[in-house]
């Protein structure tokens, strides 16, 4: 079973990275905003602040020397995507040591299973903003990829 929860949050990863190979620098910059919210490329910075805020918070060791971003940084697509491999790793770390019971390491009361599909879940609805946002912005993503990031026996 592990490995399959495992294997979920690998493709769940191999997505965003496929998701920023795929949009050009003018769209990474695009938001539907007027009022200062986040831009695609900040609302995949979000998605590694929110795994390294858990993990200060749920598995304080694994947070150790983790970078995390400014509220406005808008990283280049080499440091968000190494970025997003680290916090990745460091949330399958946590997974592992979970489902071991290791102390010092919690999850949602609920257990493992229903935070990992938090995590999913997250990420998902943040991946459908950033492609309204690129749609509407006149950037969108080649349906190739769009059609690609639910074949999630491929990715």
């Amino acid at each position: 079973m592990i490995d399959q929860i495992l294997t979920a949050w690998q493709v769940n990863n191999r997505v965003n990275l496929l998701l920023i190979d795929h949009i050009d620098d003018k769209g990474m910059r695009c938001t539907l905003s007027t009022r200062g919210g986040r831009s695609v490329v900040r609302q995949f910075a979000h998605l590694h602040n929110n795994r390294i805020w858990h993990l200060t918070r749920r598995a304080k060791s694994l947070a150790a020397d983790a970078h995390l971003f400014d509220t406005h940084d808008e990283p280049d697509r080499h440091t968000l995507a190494a970025a997003l491999r680290d916090s990745a790793e460091r949330i399958e770390q946590l997974i592992r040591l979970a489902s071991e019971g290791a102390p010092g390491v919690r999850t949602f009361k609920r257990g493992l299973i229903p935070y990992i599909a938090y995590f999913i879940a997250h990420e998902s609805h943040h991946r459908g903003s950033i492609l309204l946002t690129l749609k509407q912005s006149g950037h969108a993503v080649d349906k190739t990829i769009r059609d690609a990031i639910w074949d999630w026996d491929r990715v």
